[in-house]
């Protein structure tokens, strides 16, 4: 069984830094894979195992500054046997609709995967789109907020979590599946898989073609300070503790 995990890699937000303006500046941020995107990678790599002779591939398209060594071993010692991904500054900022035809671009190129893992949103923009609009590019069927997945055949039976209920369906393979963060505990990999990890082949290309964005972003700004009032009270001070019990009502 031939496993694709398109996986979105993006800057730390522990290194995007803050202008005056609230304009964020991630210029000098170091680039990491999506958290969700990880419990994706768990989830097939399992499935892999659960299958003998099965192959995970993951699938990414980033920045330039994705082509990075710690970044590419990071990804491949989590149980991932290749790592195909197009790092181009052209692809920097892409929305949900372009760089989901880039993918589907990247995956009709590979071995005919049976399966598409996906994580169900990115930790940037979470915007919960690149699933169904790949499903969509790949004229494939999806199944989403899955958190089990067991296969037989071709055909995949997923639970998926819902508000309110448990729902559990059947779909056919080849498809897409995009599950919750419940589904898969990302493994934490150890020496020997690191090592084994520069080992395995990958390939880091630039984009062939640019696919056009469909949604224009206006500004992306830090959230307004809020000014404080910095009062401070006095439990031991009569009345103090009927001023904060007010000013929590009133504030609430």
């Amino acid at each position: 069984m031939n496993i694709v995990v398109p996986i979105k890699v993006l800057a730390d937000d522990q290194d995007i830094v803050v202008a005056a303006d609230r304009s964020l500046d991630d210029s000098k941020a170091h680039r990491i894979v999506s958290t969700y995107d990880l419990n994706a990678v768990e989830a097939a790599v399992q499935l892999a195992a659960a299958h003998e002779g099965s192959k995970v591939v993951a699938v990414s398209v980033a920045d330039a500054k994705a082509d990075d060594s710690k970044l590419k071993k990071g990804i491949l010692a989590r149980g991932v046997d290749e790592l195909v991904m197009i790092a181009d500054d052209a692809c920097a900022d892409l929305d949900a609709h372009a760089t989901a035809a880039l993918l589907a671009r990247m995956i009709d190129e590979l071995d005919a995967a049976d399966l598409i893992v996906c994580g169900d949103g990115s930790a940037d923009n979470y915007a919960q789109q690149v699933d169904v609009q790949l499903a969509d590019a790949l004229d494939l069927p999806v199944a989403t907020a899955v958190c089990a997945i067991s296969i037989e055949g071709a055909i995949a039976t997923c639970d998926r979590m819902l508000e309110t209920q448990m729902q559990t369906i059947q779909i056919d393979l080849p498809a897409v599946i995009s599950v919750v963060p419940d589904a898969a505990l990302p493994r934490i990999p150890g020496m020997k898989d690191i090592l084994a990890a520069g080992k395995k082949p990958s390939s880091v290309n630039a984009a062939s073609e640019a696919v056009p964005s469909v949604i224009e972003v206006a500004s992306t700004l830090a959230p307004q300070q809020a000014e404080r009032k910095l009062e401070m009270l006095d439990a031991s001070v009569d009345g103090d503790i009927d001023k904060f019990a007010a000013a929590l009502k009133a504030a609430l």
